[in-house]
C-alpha cells in the first residue's frame, strides 16, 4: 500500500523535523518526566521532582511514555519527544485503517492527510503535552467500537472501555468528551437486541473503571505521607482533582486549587496561566475565534454539512447500518466535544481542541468518497460544491487573519477555490472530474499546510503553545508560547532553554546533602532550574502557586531537618506568601545574579 507508506513517512518527517528546536516543550512536564526518569516512586503518581513533593496536575501515564524513553536514552529534546512523534505516526494509520476497511484507501488517504495536517494536531505530537496520548487513545477507543457496531462481539465493547480508561489517566475527565457519541451508536445501531447492547455497555464501563481505578485507588489508599501531594487539587486527593480543577471547574470556572496565601504566590510567579486564566469568550462561534479557528476549524463548516450528508445517503437503510453509524456516531463527536470547547467557562487553550480533529477527518473522508461516487446526481454534487465553497470562504476569511503571512496564498485559495466549485457543478468527463476533484482537495488543505509548516519551523515553549503564525487577538500573542526575546527576559530564572547561570552554579554546589536543591514558589519556575541542575527542586503551590502543599509547618520541619538548601525569590508580582514570609523574616537574603538568595541551611 504504498499511499499508506507515503502517508506515514510524510508524517513522520515532517513531524521529526528539528525536533531539538522545542527544546523541553513544557518545562512543567518535562521536569515531572526528569523526575519519573529518576525516581520510581515519581514515576508511579508523576511527582515534579525526584523527591516526591507533589505531582503534576494530571495523571501520569503520558509522562510514563516520555520517561521510559528517556530511562533509555538518557535526558534530551528527542528522547522526550520523539515518543510523541510515534504516537502521531500511529494515530495517522489507525485513521487511515478505519476508514480504509468501510470507505476504500482513497478515502482513507483523504482522512489520514486531514489529520496529519490539522495545526493543532501537528503541534501536539511534537510537545509534551498529554494530549497527543489522549488523541491516540480516543482514536483507539473509536476503532474498537466501530468493531463493535460491525459485529456486536462484547469484547470491542470491553476494549473501548479499557482504552477509554487510559485516556482518563492521561487526561482524566477530557477522554469522556467522546463516551454519547460511542455509547449512543452503539447503543442505537449495535447489531444485538437492546436488552443485550445495554448491558454490552455496562461492561465497557465496568472496564473503564477497572482499566482507570487501578491507579485511582493507589492513589487514595496509599497514606498521604507516603506520596506527593495530588498536584492541583485542595484536599491532597485525587477525586477531588478529577471533579473539581479538572472536572466541573473547567465548566464552571470555579477551578482554583489552592487558597490565596495558604502557602503560595500565583501564576504570575510560577510562569504560567493560573486559575481563571479563560480564553476567548464563551460563545457558539468560539470554535472560529482568531485563536481557535486556525489551529482547528478550517474543515469544521464542510463536516457538518458532509455529516448531515452522509446520513441522508443511507435513506432507508436498516437500523444496524454501517454507514449510518459511522456518521452519527462521528458526527455527536464532532458537536459534542465542539459544544464543550464553546461555553466551557474555565481555563481554555485552543490546543484542547486537537479530539475534534479524528471527527473532523473521519467525516471528510468517508463523506467525501460517498458523495464521490453519486457525483452525476445533481443533489450530492451540489453537496460536494457546498462544501468545497464553504472550504475555501473559510480558508480565505482564516488567512486574513494573519496577512504578512503567506500574503499571496489567501488570493490562490480564493480563485482556484471558486474555479473549483464553479467547475464542479456541470458534468464533467471521468478525467477533468478526478482533476477537478483533487484540485478541491488541494485547496482545502493549503491553508491547513501551510499552518502546519509554520508550526514546525517555529520553536514553541510553555503552558500555551499555539499552532501557526501568531494571531493579535483574543489573548494569542500571550498565550502563543512563542520563543522571543522579550519572552526570555521575563521568564523565571532565565529561560528553559538558557537558564541563569550563576544561579544554576549555586545549586549545583553540593546538591547531594539535600533532599531538594532548592525551592521556589510554582512548578514552572521550579522546572526551569531542576532541568538545568538534574537536582530536586521543590514547586511550593504546585503548579499556579497556590496548592496547600507544602503548609508552612511542613516548610519549617523540612528546613530544620536540613532537607532543603535554598529558597529562591521570583521576581514576579506576588500575592502574599506565609512561606515566602516566613523565610524573609528568618533567614538573610544575598543576590545571585538578578535573584534573591535565601540560604536555609545557614
Amino acid at each position: 500500500m504504498p499511499t499508506l507508506a507515503a502517508l506515514l513517512v510524510g508524517t513522520a518527517g515532517a513531524y521529526a523535523l528539528d525536533l531539538n528546536r522545542e527544546h523541553w516543550g513544557n518545562s512543567f512536564y518535562a521536569a515531572a518526566v526528569q523526575a519519573g526518569s529518576i525516581s520510581w516512586k515519581a514515576f508511579l503518581f508523576g511527582s515534579s521532582d525526584a523527591a516526591n513533593s507533589i505531582t503534576v496536575d494530571k495523571p501520569p501515564a503520558s509522562l510514563w511514555i516520555m520517561e521510559l524513553s528517556v530511562r533509555t536514552f538518557g535526558l534530551n529534546s528527542w528522547s522526550l519527544l520523539l515518543p510523541q512523534v510515534l504516537m502521531a505516526v500511529l494515530s495517522v494509520g489507525i485513521m487511515y485503517a478505519i476508514v480504509a476497511r468501510r470507505f476504500g484507501y482513497g478515502a482513507a488517504l483523504i482522512a489520514g492527510a486531514v489529520l496529519a495536517t490539522t495545526p493543532t494536531f501537528a503541534l501536539m505530537f511534537r510537545y509534551d503535552n498529554p494530549d497527543a496520548l489522549l488523541t491516540l487513545t480516543l482514536l483507539g477507543a473509536a476503532w474498537a467500537m466501530l468493531r463493535a457496531i460491525e459485529d456486536g462481539r462484547t469484547r470491542w465493547l470491553v476494549l473501548t472501555g479499557a482504552v477509554v480508561g487510559l485516556g482518563f489517566l492521561t487526561k482524566q475527565l477530557q477522554a469522556f468528551l467522546v463516551v454519547p457519541a460511542l455509547t449512543v451508536a452503539y447503543a442505537a445501531f449495535g447489531p444485538p437486541k437492546l436488552g443485550t447492547r445495554l448491558l454490552q455497555l455496562l461492561a465497557a464501563g465496568a472496564a473503564v473503571l477497572v482499566s482507570a481505578g487501578w491507579w485511582v485507588a493507589i492513589v487514595q489508599l496509599v497514606p498521604a505521607a507516603d506520596r506527593p501531594w495530588v498536584g492541583g487539587s485542595k484536599t491532597d486527593s485525587i477525586l477531588d482533582l478529577t471533579f473539581g480543577y479538572n472536572g466541573l471547574g473547567r465548566l464552571t470556572g470555579n477551578e482554583h486549587a489552592g487558597t490565596a496565601g495558604s502557602s503560595a504566590g500565583d501564576a504570575a510567579q510560577a510562569g504560567g496561566f493560573g486559575p481563571g486564566g479563560h480564553g476567548p469568550q464563551t460563545g457558539i462561534t468560539r470554535m472560529f475565534a482568531a485563536a481557535q479557528g486556525g489551529q482547528i476549524s478550517w474543515l469544521i463548516p464542510a463536516a457538518l454539512v458532509l455529516v448531515v450528508a452522509g446520513i441522508l445517503l443511507r435513506g432507508r437503510a436498516p437500523r444496524q447500518d454501517f454507514q449510518r453509524a459511522w456518521f452519527v456516531m462521528w458526527g455527536l463527536w464532532l458537536v459534542g466535544c465542539s459544544v464543550v470547547f464553546s461555553f466551557m467557562s474555565g481555563t481554555f487553550h485552543p490546543y484542547y481542541t486537537i479530539v475534534v480533529a479524528p471527527a473532523i477527518a473521519a467525516i471528510v473522508g468517508a463523506a467525501v468518497r460517498e458523495l464521490w461516487v453519486r457525483r452525476e446526481k445533481a443533489a450530492w454534487r451540489a453537496v460536494l460544491v457546498l462544501a468545497s465553497a464553504i472550504t475555501t470562504a473559510t480558508s480565505f476569511v482564516f488567512l486574513a487573519r494573519t496577512p504578512e503571512f503567506l500574503p499571496w496564498l489567501r488570493w490562490v485559495v480564493l480563485g482556484v477555490g471558486v474555479f473549483v466549485a464553479v467547475a464542479l457543478v456541470f458534468r464533467r468527463s471521468r478525467s477533468i472530474s478526478i482533476a477537478l476533484g483533487a484540485m478541491a482537495i488541494a485547496v482545502a488543505l493549503a491553508g491547513p499546510v501551510a499552518y502546519v509548516a509554520d508550526t514546525v519551523v517555529t520553536p514553541h515553549t510553555g503552558g500555551g503553545p499555539s499552532a501557526g503564525p501568531a494571531v493579535a487577538s483574543d489573548q494569542a500573542a500571550y498565550r502563543s508560547g512563542r520563543e522571543s526575546e522579550d519572552a526570555e527576559r521575563s521568564t523565571q530564572f532565565g529561560s528553559p532553554s538558557a537558564p541563569d547561570a550563576e544561579l544554576t552554579g549555586l545549586l549545583e554546589a553540593d546538591p547531594q546533602k539535600y533532599t531538594w536543591a532548592a525551592a521556589t514558589i510554582g512548578s514552572n519556575a521550579a522546572a526551569v532550574l531542576q532541568l538545568a541542575t538534574d537536582d530536586p527542586v521543590m514547586p511550593v503551590g504546585g503548579f499556579s502557586g497556590t496548592d496547600p502543599s507544602p503548609t508552612l509547618d511542613q516548610f519549617e520541619a523540612d528546613v530544620a531537618a536540613g532537607k532543603i538548601h535554598y529558597f529562591i525569590a521570583g521576581t514576579g508580582k506576588t500575592r502574599p506568601s506565609a512561606i515566602g514570609d516566613w523565610v524573609a523574616a528568618t533567614f538573610t537574603p544575598r543576590t545571585v545574579g538578578d535573584y534573591t538568595v535565601f540560604d536555609l541551611s545557614s
